[in-house]
């Protein structure tokens, strides 16, 4: 019988206090934390104060199942509520995605609060473009042309001329046509 040189093991198995962001059981997080929010009143206080005492024994934010949640709320149109749920887990630091923005701004849109989701929409570029074009400068990753169109529209449509220029200039811009039944548009 050979022996196996290298570390001995015990059977013994070893528990640690963080555990990895691990997506069992997060289907079930995500429709308990829909049916908590269900039964609260529409009110600020008291749906934060659940989704905190929801959270208080996570060792680890549950990313996954707030998004999963969200999903829900989305699909089942529930437009109150996903913004509540959104707006508490960007405050908590968590979540900050283009799923999480999607679906914060289509819930503005859907509950009929269109000005506050332009100023959301106006808040979330000045605070993500200049990062995100800062990482790919400093990965030298350069954008594809659709990215750079959409950055550049947006600098136009918030008025920062001097940003739209400084994009179009370093990144250029082809202009290309798109034929629509039959229609050329820019």
């Amino acid at each position: 019988m050979e022996k196996k040189k290298g570390k001995k093991t015990t059977g013994k198995k070893e528990h640690h206090l963080w555990k990895s962001r691990d997506s069992a059981q997060s289907g079930q997080k995500a429709l308990a934390l829909v049916r908590t929010v269900y039964k609260l009143p529409n009110e600020k206080e008291a749906v934060y104060g659940a989704l905190d005492k929801w959270t208080a024994w996570e060792t680890e934010f549950p990313v996954i199942a707030v998004s999963k949640a969200l999903k829900i709320l989305r699909k089942r149109g529930h437009w109150v509520r996903a913004i509540q749920v959104a707006k508490w887990m960007i405050s908590k630091g968590q979540g900050a995605t283009m799923g999480t923005y999607d679906t914060l701004l289509l819930a503005f849109d859907m509950d009929k609060r269109v000005d506050v989701a332009e100023s959301s929409w106006n808040m979330i570029i000045h605070a993500h473009i200049r990062s995100v074009f800062a990482d790919m400068e400093e990965l030298r990753v350069k954008p594809d042309e659709d990215t750079v169109r959409r950055v550049a529209r947006a600098f136009r449509e918030l008025g920062e001329e001097e940003k739209w220029k400084l994009v179009i200039k370093r990144y250029g811009l082809k202009w290309k046509y798109i034929h629509f039944n039959g229609e050329r548009v820019s």
